[in-house]
């Protein structure tokens, strides 16, 4: 027997992942300036509020000297510099997208979202993030270069795991006439895939069902996604929800929960509404406790058998998605 352990893997978007591609396009006097694109081509999952982080080890004693579209969270220890102070000194960078509406020279195409990325099978043109680096103490040629390493992943918070950055073929850009072609001077990339299991060792949602044709509900089960928050609910008539800031989300995406016997940040309800034998109907509610995040770029993927069969959608957009023939969403 063989038994094959994937760290991170969606079996509802086996595909899917964000690739974090970086392109040398200048040479400097110490080091390089690269173009860092990324892009998330999964099918349905979207970085939300307050935004992928991204982290890396540098291989040898790179320094950043300067950002444009990004920043990182820390300068750290710069102290042997004189004269020009690098924008970052740390051998462990993390970095974070600037928030819209940042002065014009800070800018670079595709940045500036607060990192909140969209899903690619719902909105391609805003499922890519950018930003402009210059490192120094890096080499200045190919056979000097060094990979970064170790890189990480938090969208916002955790379930991504990256793969080593590998050369790859040097990207070609075409001229903004459309008449010439450049190539980067070196390319790499990395990617980084998801994990439910990872993110969080319980359920993010649960699901209720109703019928027109019985008063009865059926409710989501009794601590469905976890009571290791019970003690941390919020009841929702407490005077604790008029606090300033409290719908802030956060970088480890720790939800902050009504209380509910279900303790899950997300409800979708199932209500069978007609049954024929030509057809069914059905109305599909969600139900949102967690009161740090509004799930703006919120999407619902559904398995089903007779989804592959759907004829009228109202009030959302539906799409489906097939990654095996024998199933349908």
């Amino acid at each position: 027997l063989c038994f094959v352990v994937a760290a991170a893997y969606d079996p509802l978007d086996p595909n899917g992942n964000v690739t974090i591609k970086w392109d040398i396009v200048s040479w400097t006097l110490d080091g390089y300036v690269a173009v860092v694109t990324m892009n998330n081509f999964q099918m349905y999952r979207h970085i939300m509020s307050p935004g992928w982080t991204l982290g890396w080890t540098w291989a040898k004693k790179e320094v950043i000297w300067s950002m444009v579209g990004a920043q990182t969270t820390e300068q750290g220890d710069c102290s042997k510099f004189k004269g020009n102070i690098p924008h970052c000194c740390k051998k462990t960078p993390t970095v974070v997208d600037l928030l819209p509406g940042v002065p014009y020279n800070q800018q670079f195409t595709n940045c500036c979202k607060g990192g909140v990325l969209a899903a690619w099978g719902q909105d391609p043109q805003s499922a890519v993030s950018a930003f402009q680096i210059s490192v120094g103490l890096a080499g200045t040629s190919n056979k000097t270069v060094k990979l970064p390493k170790n890189f990480t992943l938090l969208g916002p918070g955790p379930g991504y795991t990256c793969g080593p950055a590998k050369v790859v073929p040097s990207t070609t850009f075409l001229t903004p006439d459309r008449r010439r072609k450049t190539q980067a001077l070196m390319t790499w990339n990395v990617t980084c895939t998801y994990s439910q299991f990872l993110a969080r060792k319980n359920p993010n949602c649960c699901v209720s069902f109703s019928s027109f044709y019985n008063e009865t509900i059926t409710p989501c089960p009794t601590c469905a996604c976890g009571c290791q928050n019970k003690n941390n609910c919020v009841k929702s008539d407490s005077k604790f929800l008029k606090m300033v800031g409290l719908n802030t989300p956060r970088k480890d995406n720790a939800p902050l929960l009504q209380c509910t016997h279900h303790m899950c940040p997300v409800r979708v309800h199932w209500h069978v509404k007609l049954n024929y034998k030509e057809y069914w109907r059905v109305k599909v509610s969600i139900t949102n406790f967690n009161y740090r995040m509004n799930y703006t770029l919120w999407s619902l993927v559904v398995q089903h058998p007779n989804l592959n069969n759907v004829t009228q959608v109202f009030s959302f957009d539906y799409k489906p998605l097939v990654p095996y023939e024998s199933i349908s969403k």
